[in-house]
């Protein structure tokens, strides 16, 4: 029986070429969601066949971007509160930055990661998002820059429209500018 599509591969060669792919498809599908699978094999120095292996679907690949880039932020949260030279607020506000990042990189895609989590519902990462969110904002209500009580699920719907920001379209400045109205409403 083969393993699961993201299973880690233990080779080394493997290892490499499934992290080559999905930087090459991280940068491939934020400039368009129309990037080919193959184009990106051939950009990322792999055969088709080396890229189906590792992803057999578009689906699958896109899914995998998405665990990674998440998985990434959720643990980013604790690291900037425990770098010293952020303050909660301070935090708080980077982190939102890379939320608003991914959103770039999430929005040609979002609908297959939409489809294939049921909404979010069946998101093994939502609970851990929700708690990275609260660890932060309760970080900054103890040290009262923030207001005490904020729910973290209502923080994240309010970032959840850095998705439908159109990169192309001064995305940007958009999130930067929703950002800043989100972070004053947060503001104790």
């Amino acid at each position: 029986m083969n393993p699961p599509p993201s299973a880690k591969p233990t080779r080394k060669d493997a290892i490499s070429n499934r992290e080559r792919i999905l930087t090459v498809a991280r940068d491939a599908l934020a400039g368009s969601t129309s990037a080919s699978l193959t184009a990106i094999a051939k950009q990322a120095g792999v055969g088709i066949g080396t890229l189906y292996r590792h992803f057999p679907t578009r689906e699958a690949l896109v899914l995998e971007l998405y665990r990674h880039d998440i998985q990434h932020l959720i643990d980013r949260a604790p690291e900037l509160l425990a770098e010293h030279e952020h303050e909660p607020l301070e935090a708080l506000r980077l982190w939102f930055d890379e939320v608003a990042h991914y959103g770039r990189l999430k929005f040609g895609v979002a609908e297959v990661i939409h489809a294939a989590t049921d909404g979010g519902r069946d998101d093994e990462h939502y609970e851990p998002f929700l708690r990275a969110i609260g660890l932060l904002l309760d970080a900054g209500a103890a040290d009262g820059s923030l207001k005490p009580g904020l729910d973290p699920e209502d923080v994240l719907l309010q970032l959840s429209v850095l998705w439908r920001i159109d990169p192309a379209r001064g995305g940007e400045e958009r999130a930067a500018r929703i950002l800043a109205l989100i972070v004053d409403g947060l503001r104790a």
